[in-house]
């Protein structure tokens, strides 16, 4: 609040005894009858008024606004006892007078006077605006980081970013990313419309737009020069020439994430210090928003590229033998897991092709990462593959040399078709031996056996060789199947006994049906229960040869 001060000539005011406080008082105060004649005032009302003396019209001393309102207020005069308090209290009015923003405050004595309190609110406004200012731009703050984390797609993150700053900012915005292979991406936006465009150019030729790339302070807009600016730095859609422009670096996770250009049109003002403040804070956001999409979309591809080498690969038919596979994460959420399978075709016909399948202990992502390194193992190990126990002695030797201390179960089948039979060399590490199915509906057990690898520093196995007739089924399995819970109450195993009787109903089946047949059963037991990872792999003779589909794929599968 104003204090006005000044010389005052007392003789400028009528005396009235007994009431000589107010008019030292720091607030211009002016008592007038109900004719708008003056007849007090005080000190500060002769410096706000120069023009004011006892007797003199408030038309012709003071704003319009409260001459008007004291008409209002002191037409008809009430009199009589009690009025005065009665009509004191009356809303303050507001109004002008010579850059000031005054507040006046009415006081009815009852008797047809009015004293008007008059108090200076150009500071008290001012704050007032900035206040609101602040408010209004801190929750466009929050809306904006809403609105910009609300996806980790950094197209359109930029889009967002470029629509909120045209719409809140200025009349136009463009949004620069970092260069790749010196070619910018530049997102327009004007009004509600958005465009993407790849711009090769020069940032130097634009003022401010090098440093800010770089992560450098802004430099100041009025130091920019619009009429400078190169044509695609003015997109499409914005009506008229630049007025002002404002450009600020976007600060990302430790790297720049970008620049941002704002445009005001002609014939408006320019950016001020306080709108290039906000729009730092602004960019500040867009900043992280974009950076964490991008480094979100980076880790993605990179997940991506790892996972395609530790899902289960698609299964072909090979050298005239018929393999399917079926794969379940112990999680509806994962991808990957424990449970691992591959069939290695031989490089000639008259080579055996290896199928491997195994269960590293553990579930997740670690024990997919062991998976991932026995497979390349087995790979790197495939022109010995001839003799399954040299593989497992030195598939052994490898993992007990690395940081992992998990083990893993495996089991080998060397396959080999030779004329209307299929001759299989089966080798158990520490895994459940491998089913037969026979054309009879016969279930056999594979005769193998051994120890487990990646935990002793020897290995044993037992191998055990097997024919398949036509239309029989060797089926390789881990134990996710058979110690899966659930059934009626739940809580039931599913067991080896229930396994054999659901591979008896696929006598004559393709590898594919068994293996589709095989885990809706098993599914259909554990139901939303929790549950192991599963894995199985059917290898079938089948009952006519497929010479011309000896490199010919057939349909892989895989459960997620």
């Amino acid at each position: 609040m104003t204090v006005f001060e000044g010389e005052f000539d007392h003789s400028r005011v009528a005396p009235t005894a007994g009431r000589t406080y107010w008019l030292h008082s720091p607030h211009p105060a002016v008592v007038a009858d109900r004719e708008g004649g003056v007849v007090e005032f005080n000190a500060a009302a002769a410096d706000l008024f120069p023009e004011m003396g006892v007797g003199s019209w408030l038309d012709e001393v003071v704003p319009g606004w409260l001459a008007d309102a004291h008409r209002r207020l002191a037409r008809p005069a009430r009199t009589g006892p009690g009025t005065a308090g009665a009509r004191a209290g009356r809303p303050a009015l507001r109004g002008s007078h010579e850059g000031r923003l005054l507040r006046a405050h009415p006081t009815e004595s009852g008797h047809g006077d009015v004293a008007w309190w008059l108090v200076d609110d150009s500071d008290l406004t001012v704050a007032e605006d900035a206040l609101r200012t602040e408010q209004e731009r801190t929750a466009l703050l929050a809306e904006a980081s809403t609105q910009l984390l609300a996806s980790l797609n950094p197209d359109r993150c930029l889009e967002k970013a470029a629509l909120l700053a045209a719409a809140h900012l200025g009349d136009a915005a463009l949004v620069i990313s970092p260069p790749v292979r010196k070619r910018y991406a530049v997102v327009t936006a004007v009004g509600e419309r958005c465009d993407r465009s790849q711009v090769t150019m020069d940032p130097t030729s634009v003022p401010g737009l090098a440093e800010a790339l770089q992560g450098f302070p802004p430099v100041p807009a009025r130091w920019i020069d619009p009429a400078e600016l190169p044509e695609w730095a003015v997109p499409e859609g914005f009506e008229g020439a630049p007025g002002s422009v404002a450009i600020t670096p976007l600060p990302g996770h430790g790297v720049p994430a970008g620049a941002l250009i704002l445009l005001r049109r002609g014939g408006q003002r320019a950016f001020d210090a306080s709108e290039e403040l906000f729009a730092r804070l602004f960019a500040a956001r867009a900043g992280a928003a974009l950076s964490a999409a991008r480094l979100y979309a980076e880790q993605a591809r990179i997940t991506r590229a790892l996972i395609a080498e530790l899902l289960p690969p698609q299964l072909h038919h090979v050298q005239g033998v018929d393999f399917a596979g079926g794969y379940r994460t112990s999680q509806d959420t994962e991808r990957i897991g424990g449970d691992f399978y591959d069939v290695h075709a031989g490089t000639a016909a008259e080579q055996e092709t290896l199928a491997v399948l195994g269960d590293v202990c553990g579930k997740g992502l670690d024990a997919a990462v062991l998976t991932g390194r026995i497979r390349s193992t087995v790979q790197a190990l495939l022109p010995l593959a001839d003799d399954h126990q040299n593989v497992l002695k030195l598939l052994n030797g490898a993992l007990l040399t690395t940081r992992h201390t998990r083990f893993a179960t495996l089991v080998l089948a060397s396959v080999r078709r030779s004329g209307g039979q299929v001759r299989l060399r089966l080798t158990s590490a520490g895994h459940p031996r491998p089913l037969i199915l026979r054309t009879t509906g016969e279930v056999e057990e594979a005769d193998t056996s051994g120890t487990l690898v990646g935990a002793l520093p020897e290995v044993t196995s037992r191998s055990a060789t097997v024919h398949l007739a036509p239309g029989e089924t060797c089926l390789l399995y881990t134990d996710g199947i058979t110690e899966a819970r659930g059934g009626p109450l739940g809580s039931s195993m599913f067991g080896e006994e229930r396994l054999r009787a659901a591979l008896a109903e696929c006598v004559g089946l393709p590898a594919e049906a068994v293996v589709e047949r095989l885990e809706m059963i098993a599914g259909d037991w554990v139901g939303s229960g929790p549950h192991d990872d599963m894995a199985v792999v059917a290898i079938t003779a089948p009952h006519t040869t497929h010479l011309s589909a000896v490199n010919g794929h057939t349909r892989g599968r895989y459960t997620a």
